[in-house]
């Protein structure tokens, strides 16, 4: 016999014989709903707001301080995020460990670091991994000198301004028109400095100087004593995936020494170059 849908312990799904996907249930929206606020709370934590408040997550979500709660401690539940002292909720170890992995997942970072951390000792300067991530620059890894690492606050995982720093023009120099013009578009052209540059065509002009000379090189831009020279690193196919950079005080660069350290980042940006074409990456 038969059984018509629906009837039993357990009801069937019925798939409409046009072959078009069930209707997605309230369940389901509510579900995904559940999820865009999970990311939406997460999203909120930045370098200026390292903890929330159920107020704010609350405020930030349009939802009862009752609701905001009850996500807050969904993610708790989940080590994502974990209670503070004062009662307010900051990232959890889950989050650390999820970062931890996507850094071992990425190939890129395993075969520059090495390259990174010799510059870094030759040099004596911190270096830099940058790459593009949607219309953000985000900084991948750093090497530090063992005997005078600079104190900046560019660390793994950050995310870098697209108008000011070496490190970003290399990254946006060789893009294709439609990309840039996206990238330019999204682009918030926060002064942070006095020579930060400040509008789209003033950036366009300069990525224009970075692609005729092979590399990018800024002062002041981001930091007012911090000097930045960036070259990129391509892919098998010719293509910018990366940029490798050093940031130092502006005093230990003088101008004699600045074509030597110049010459030390563009040898590994090549060496990396070249050790992505043998293994195709």
């Amino acid at each position: 016999m038969t059984r018509k849908p629906g009837t039993g312990s357990r009801a069937a799904t019925v798939i409409p014989i046009t072959g078009q996907a069930p209707r997605r249930t309230a369940a389901y929206r509510e579900r995904n709903s559940t999820a865009d606020r999970a990311l939406g709370i997460l999203s909120m934590f930045n370098d200026e707001r390292t903890a929330l408040a159920a107020t704010e997550v609350a405020s930030h979500l349009n939802v009862a301080r009752s609701t905001a709660y009850r996500y807050l401690q969904s993610l708790v539940q989940s080590g994502f995020i974990e209670e503070a002292a004062n009662g307010r909720f900051q990232l959890g170890t889950r989050i650390l460990e999820l970062g931890r992995l996507a850094r071992r997942g990425n190939s890129l970072s395993a075969i520059v670091l090495p390259v990174m951390r010799e510059l870094a000792q030759s040099t004596g300067e911190t270096v830099l991994l940058t790459r593009l991530a949607g219309t953000s620059v985000i900084c991948l890894e750093r090497a530090d000198a063992a005997e005078r690492a600079l104190r900046i606050s560019y660390e793994p995982g950050q995310v870098l301004p697209t108008n000011a720093g070496a490190s970003a023009h290399v990254l946006l120099a060789w893009l294709d028109e439609p990309d840039l013009s996206r990238i330019i578009s999204a682009t918030t052209f926060t002064r942070f400095t006095g020579k930060t540059i400040a509008d789209g065509e003033r950036l366009r002009k300069r990525l224009a100087e970075t692609r005729a000379q092979g590399y990018a090189i800024s002062q002041g831009e981001l930091d007012t004593d911090v000097l930045g020279i960036a070259a990129p690193i391509r892919s098998a196919n010719g293509k910018v995936i990366a940029g490798i950079s050093i940031a130092a005080l502006a005093s230990r660069i003088p101008s004699q020494r600045l074509e030597l350290v110049v010459s030390d980042v563009r040898a590994a940006s090549e060496r990396i170059t070249s050790r992505l074409e043998l293994l195709e990456v």
